[in-house]
């Protein structure tokens, strides 16, 4: 199945450097990085932060050797890692498909 998984990173070197491993091992095919304004809770308080958010387009059999990759890579004790199942335009998803396996 192919889907997006969806990262948010605290700068845009650490979502950087993220992306290239991840396209660079062929876990994704392409990752797209937006910047982003962020509000959460984070032990017990309410929290507000620039971020980045990384939408790494990919099969779904890559999704436990991204998460692996993602928390080796990231700066956060608790990286958000999201997969996001897409349908779309078929030559596209084969695309990915052959680009991320």
């Amino acid at each position: 199945m192919i889907g997006i998984v969806y990262i948010t990173a605290g700068s845009m070197d650490n979502a950087s450097e993220i992306a290239r491993e991840l396209v660079a091992r062929r876990l994704a095919a392409c990752v797209n990085m937006f910047p982003i304004y962020s509000i959460y809770r984070w032990n017990e308080k309410v929290e507000e932060q620039n971020e980045v958010a990384l939408f790494a387009k990919t099969d779904s059999s890559r999704l436990e050797e991204i998460i692996e990759t993602v928390r080796f890579l990231h700066t956060y004790d608790l990286p958000a890692i999201e997969f996001w199942e897409v349908k779309g335009e078929q030559d596209y998803l084969d695309w990915v498909h052959v680009n991320s396996s």
